[in-house]
């Protein structure tokens, strides 16, 4: 017993020194052409302007401090602050956590309906209704079973005052078809200034359901945008069109697990490709994105998709591109208290385990940085703070705060 009082302190006091680091610790390599890309692309693929991949490093100057303030918190996938500064986080089992803004004290929120958590699969996103401070209602994401296998809906209800259940429950939306498969849920969530909700849903990744998103009578690799009662939102560009659901907004997407919305109201979603053509997008109403026809990846086989074309006439090009991949996840812009971050994306990335930094002026990207990379963590999303801070969830149950030195 003796040995381990002993252990604990120690392990304790080793996990505070390894977890606080500075900026100057995390230099990144640059390669040939002045870019954070070191690796070769995949394919021969050429932009179709400059800019749009390999943009020049930058690196920032302002010192901030990287902190580890829980390491426990399971399979995070969603993570958002409460009016007081706690944190409301999704964990992909099926419920939720609510988390002090120390990071040290965390409770369960239960009472949400069954998720399909194989795969990639389970409890996704949450957002605070525009009016939670008087009605305590929120949005989330799931992969509900249903039908013959399963899809991606979105629920709202009505959080216990303690904080400790969720009522009331009701599904607004289901992106139909389902499917029996356990990928591309895509399912972040975002509302707009004027209350209504942005949706996006993936293309469920098989070759089978792939061709749903150029098609628009379904809700598959879409951006859907509805009221809080899941209703078509007023305006939306294909409302009365016949052969098209009036829910969609934009479509041709992938598997979108970043949407965010910039300080000028303008729609962003970030989406993995397959082996390279991962994308930013700009999202406008009405636009095809290109998906399952037009890429600037290939497959993870290494055959053309499709007829390997990356332009068509009718589809929109990605602001930016990445080859290799980064796995790109949740977005947010940052409003926080390092002044020369404001403004930019900031990206949480899986497979390429860092959180990425993305200089914009005018809509187009104009410089690239790679942050936290000695982590060496899948980073699911990213949280600009009430408090200033930046925060992020990694898969590995941990929970991040960037913050100004």
């Amino acid at each position: 017993m003796k040995i381990n009082q002993f252990y604990v302190p120690l392990l304790s006091v080793f996990l505070l020194l390894s977890s606080c680091k500075e900026n100057h610790a995390n230099a990144q390599q640059t390669g040939n052409d002045g870019s954070v890309e070191t690796d070769n692309p995949n394919s021969n693929y050429k932009p179709a302007f400059k800019g749009q991949t390999r943009i020049k490093a930058v690196k920032t100057a302002t010192p901030y401090t990287v902190e580890i303030i829980n390491k426990d918190l399971g399979r995070p996938w969603g993570i958002i602050n409460l009016p007081d500064g706690r944190f409301l986080i999704t964990d992909k089992n099926g419920f939720m956590n609510v988390v002090s803004k120390d990071g040290k004290q965390v409770s369960k929120v239960d009472g949400f309906p069954k998720v399909d958590s194989k795969g990639q699969g389970g409890m996704l996103d949450v957002a605070l209704d525009p009016d939670f401070q008087t009605n305590n209602i929120i949005y989330f994401s799931f992969s509900e079973p249903f039908g013959k296998g399963n899809l991606t809906s979105v629920a709202k209800g009505k959080l216990s005052a303690d904080l400790k259940n969720i009522s009331g429950i009701k599904v607004i939306f289901r992106a139909e078809p389902s499917y029996d498969g356990d990928k591309h849920y895509g399912s972040r969530l975002a509302f707009d200034k004027e209350g209504y909700l942005f949706v996006s849903t993936g293309e469920r990744s098989d070759k089978v359901t792939r061709v749903y998103a150029q098609k628009t009578d379904n809700y598959l690799g879409k951006i859907i945008k509805i009221t809080k009662d899941g209703m078509p939102a007023p305006g939306n560009p294909f409302i009365g069109k016949q052969g098209y659901k009036p829910e969609i907004y934009a479509y041709g997407v992938r598997n979108p697990q970043g949407l965010a919305i910039d300080p000028n109201g303008n729609l962003w979603d970030v989406e993995m490709g397959p082996r390279g053509g991962d994308e930013i997008n700009l999202i406008q109403p009405g636009k095809n994105y290109g998906w399952g026809d037009v890429t600037y990846g290939i497959e993870y086989s290494g055959d053309k998709v499709g007829q390997g074309i990356t332009q068509r006439q009718g589809t929109e090009q990605p602001v930016y591109y990445w080859d290799p991949v980064i796995s790109p996840s949740g977005i947010t812009f940052y409003t926080g208290s390092i002044d020369e971050w404001k403004g930019n994306l900031i990206i949480g990335c899986l497979s390429g385990e860092h959180i990425d930094r993305i200089v914009m002026k005018d809509n187009k990207v104009v410089g690239e940085e790679r942050l936290l990379a000695d982590q060496k963590e899948r980073f699911r999303d990213v949280l600009n703070g009430i408090d200033g801070n930046l925060y992020a969830v990694t898969d590995s149950g941990k929970l991040y705060r960037i913050s100004r030195k």
